[in-house]
């Protein structure tokens, strides 16, 4: 029923317009008079007699969230993500008969308690149908709306989940049950505010939301009984973050009715005066939005908490393997409190649906119930999963099984961290960062045609830009932070763009801003002739023996590796420069980079190490400064092979961690070195072992067990193991350079734009065996020890020897 638009669906009618009538919508925004100030959750009404049967269309949006529902069946969830320059309306198709019915939104504003990536400009809510015929009828500030503030949501603090926003507290007994099908008492008139504007054709707005249409599809909403009851047992409280999980605590016959009842098989009734908690484990990661339906239980509650994984030593976030729970802490990590959810108390009523404005995501969930004098009775209890609608079109498959398993992990971690934007982790902050995203995108590409997402990402940190040049360093947000490196991986995610899909016109309009992020980074170049470390928070990789992550005189002073950075960023522009047709802008990038290059080499190069220092005074080396100067593509071939080889071997070297190791890999790939890509994946490996179903954020302890920048092996897989590379931008061609290190065969097909790619090597006692499938119209070339073979559309057979 949702509908994706590319333009402005009222954009025909500024035909013949003046400027300052153009760009504006025939409907207005309209708020609850009696909201208050936020945190609250409003509801808006519309109801409708139809003389025939009809499909509507309709635009919607609102301030902050809204869910829609037509004749009481929801329509679906927004807006999508945005900012105030790019607030984002859904368009869906709304099929009625002939008769009586009514439109009904849940409005949510939260304020200070919202996600910190939830921008906000201020509350209302705005209908707008697509046709004139039916503007009188449901447009808001023409058609009868009226609104009233909903009771019964008490907002939280999510703890140690800080960026996410608040969590609930649902009282049944104060809800209007009957809002979200238009009926119950209290609703009044709305307060009607500003015309909807256009954000491309409006000249002139104060204070308002610039609209476009919405650029993703709707997001996953898929009903799962799932999970396997591991503990029931008796409380004395419902504070149970201190009480640790203990086997001799269960209660096995009571284990099978939660089962029963977690499956979707039969209800369950608590007695009257009884505590019990449950420990469910989902056995995968899962993002979903809870749902539990009650009858009686009156004083009663029901608390559906989240935890990624139990903690053996919460003091020191030590979990050790996920999938033990035996003496284990459900408790949430630095505030040592109960865990990270939501609770909802039953009125009583019958068959009572419970469910949150904003989902939770984890491995674990913690289902605690009290009853008071009346028995509550568990109609169902379900999850609703919801995510980016990612799914993997590539496939790849290895000699050594161990990389199935790492595959398997890390599109689960891609998946969990897409949503209306990427996210760095779902549980703890759910921000999208440019150093996280790039290897999302990448990885990306890699496995789907679909690249709305990526296009998205792109487009939101262009738009996050400051005066000086550089963007964000997360976006879309209402807290500011700056990284100033990541304005360069800005810059590297569009030369991966426009290298992996053909839309030169999408790319050319975000050169603008790419220049301008190196602008501020060439007015950063001292007399001596290297860029002075930027303000900010120069976080690079979370290295045990860097502060902040932040590598060594990259606060203050001259960072060798941030100039490295810097150079190798400039020679991926120049490629793009020359690509688009600025050959002057393109020399101007190389010049700079190959200057940069030259004061590198005599400010940080220490020939007898055969490296280069992270700092002047030669007291710092790193394998990220190694890496960055190698694919910077600057080094001569003698220094480079010095570099390489020193890379390799020197055993103080400060080490890339899951983050930065997507830079090490491509490393490898330069030096042609498989072999050391194989074996830096133990770290990947090891994830399994410990019980692990995403990828982690950092070496043991870490944070986070889901976080999407270790996903980037699955990158690697196609685009270093098989090779299969863009061999031009636009991936208008192919170049096909395997480099299979111990694996004896290796397969995979990735889903190209034109088709199907395919390709199988395998290991023979006389040399090498490829069969390649390239798709329609696909040229390239495959390489392989020194030699190279030119490839056409569809099936060919190299026998290697």
């Amino acid at each position: 029923m949702q509908i994706t638009l590319t333009e402005s669906p009222y954009a025909a009618r500024d035909r013949g317009k003046s400027w300052g009538e153009r760009g504006k919508w025939p409907c207005h925004w309209v708020r609850c008079e009696d909201a208050g100030e936020p945190p609250f959750v409003t509801a808006y009404r519309c109801r409708f007699t139809l003389d025939a049967g009809v499909t509507v269309r309709v635009h919607v949006t609102a301030d902050e969230r809204y869910e829609l529902f037509a004749d009481g069946l929801r329509v679906g969830r927004g807006s999508e993500r945005g900012d105030a320059e790019n607030w984002f309306f859904e368009t869906y198709d709304l099929p009625f008969e002939a008769g009586e019915h009514v439109l009904v939104a849940r409005v949510w504003s939260l304020g200070a308690q919202a996600a910190f990536a939830q921008m906000t400009v201020h509350p209302g809510f705005l209908l707008a149908p697509d046709s004139d015929e039916h503007g009188a009828l449901l447009g808001t500030g023409v058609a009868a709306w009226e609104a009233k503030r909903l009771a019964g949501y008490t907002f939280i603090d999510p703890i140690t989940a800080w960026g996410t926003g608040a969590n609930l507290i649902v009282d049944g007994a104060a809800l209007d049950w009957d809002a979200l099908a238009g009926g119950g008492e209290g609703w009044q008139p709305v307060v009607v505010g500003e015309v909807g504007v256009d954000a491309v054709r409006r000249n002139e707005t104060e204070n308002s939301h610039r609209l476009r249409p919405a650029t993703l599809p709707p997001m996953l909403d898929v009903p799962r009984q799932i999970g396997t009851v591991r503990l029931v047992a008796a409380i004395a409280s419902t504070e149970t973050h201190a009480v640790p999980i203990q086997q001799r605590d269960n209660l096995p016959d009571e284990q099978g009715q939660w089962q029963a009842l977690i499956s979707g098989q039969s209800p369950l009734t608590v007695p009257p005066l009884t505590r019990r908690r449950i420990l469910l484990d989902l056995e995968n990661y899962y993002s979903a939005y809870p749902e539990v339906v009650t009858t009686g239980g009156t004083g009663g509650l029901v608390r559906v908490n989240w935890q990624e994984a139990l903690y053996s030593d919460p003091r020191r976030s030590v979990k050790d393997n996920r999938d033990e729970i035996e003496g284990k802490q459900f408790v949430t990590v630095w505030s040592l409190k109960d865990g990270i959810g939501d609770t909802f108390l039953p009125d009583g009523g019958e068959n009572r649906t419970f469910t949150t404005l904003w989902w939770q995501c984890g491995r674990y969930v913690e289902i605690v119930v009290a009853t008071a004098s009346e028995p509550l009775t568990l109609e169902r209890f379900a999850l609703r999963e919801t995510r980016y609608p990612l799914e993997m079109q590539s496939q790849f498959q290895a000699s050594d099984a161990r990389l199935d398993d790492v595959t398997a992990l890390a599109l689960r971690t891609l998946q969990m961290c897409s949503h209306e934007t990427y996210m760095d982790c779902p549980y703890f902050e759910q921000l999208m960062y440019v150093g996280d995203t790039r290897l999302q995108v990448l990885t990306t590409l890699a496995i789907t045609t679909d690249d709305r997402l990526p296009r998205k990402a792109l487009r939101m940190f262009d738009a996050s830009r400051m005066h000086s040049g550089l963007t964000q360093s997360r976006y879309p947000t209402r807290v500011k932070q700056i990284i100033p490196p990541f304005s360069l991986w800005w810059v590297a995610m569009l030369h991966d763009f426009a290298l992996w899909r053909d839309d030169p016109a999408f790319v050319r309009s975000l050169l603008p801003g790419a220049r301008a992020v190196l602008e501020h980074w060439r007015g950063l170049i001292g007399s001596e002739g290297l860029a002075r470390a930027p303000i900010g928070w120069n976080v690079t990789d979370w290295v045990p023996q860097w502060p902040d992550g932040v590598p060594p005189d990259a606060y203050d002073g001259v960072s060798g590796l941030l100039n490295w950075q810097f150079a190798l960023v400039l020679t991926q522009m120049a490629e793009l420069e020359a690509w688009a047709g600025e050959p002057e802008l393109a020399a101007r990038d190389r010049r700079t980079a190959s200057e940069l290059a030259d004061r590198l080499n005599a400010a940080f190069w220490d020939e007898t190490r055969g490296l280069y220092a992270e700092d002047v005074a030669h007291a710092h080396y790193s394998e990220h400064t190694q890496c960055l100067a190698l694919l910077s593509g600057l080094l001569t071939g003698e220094r480079q092979a010095v570099v390489g080889a020193s890379l390799l071997q020197a055993p103080d070297l400060a080490q890339t961690t899951i983050y930065f190791s997507h830079y090490l890999f491509e490393t490898c790939r330069v030096l042609h070195r498989p072999d050391v890509l194989l074996k830096r994946l133990d770290l990947w490996f090891d994830l399994k072992k410990n019980g692990l179903k995403t990828t982690v954020e950092m070496p043991e302890p870490t944070r986070s067990d889901c976080h999407a920048w270790g996903a980037h092996p699955l990158y690697h897989f196609f685009a270093t193991l098989l090779g299969i590379r863009p061999g031009a931008f636009g991936f208008g061609s192919v170049s096909i350079a395997p480099q299979l290190g111990s694996l004896t065969a290796a397969q995979g097909v990735l889903a190209h734009p034109r088709g199907d790619l395919a390709v199988s090597l395998t290991r023979e006692s006389d040399g090498l065996r490829a069969e390649i499938t390239l798709p329609p119209t696909l040229h390239g070339v495959f390489e392989w020890g020194g030699a190279v073979w030119p490839l056409k559309p569809g099936r060919q057979e190299i026998h290697v020897t």
